[in-house]
């Protein structure tokens, strides 16, 4: 399965975990927020999870095929 990644943008806190951790898919945009650069991107599952839970403000969201939010719990 493949997730959409979103970024909600007023949860985000500007840690910089996500861009750092992977800045071939974050990126800050210009108010200094987390943003997704490359939607096609090539991370399995297991990582954007990892990735969605390690985001200190909980601003990374997954969404399945079917556009549902994915428990990241």
């Amino acid at each position: 399965m493949t997730y959409k990644i979103e970024i909600d943008q007023d949860l985000c806190i500007s840690s910089g975990k996500c861009v750092s951790d992977e800045p071939r898919v974050f990126a800050f945009d210009d108010d200094e927020l987390a943003t997704v650069i490359d939607t096609g991107h090539s991370l399995d599952d297991a990582r954007l999870i990892r990735l969605a839970r390690n985001c200190p403000g909980q601003a990374i969201n997954l969404r399945n095929e079917s556009g549902e939010l994915v428990d990241l719990d």
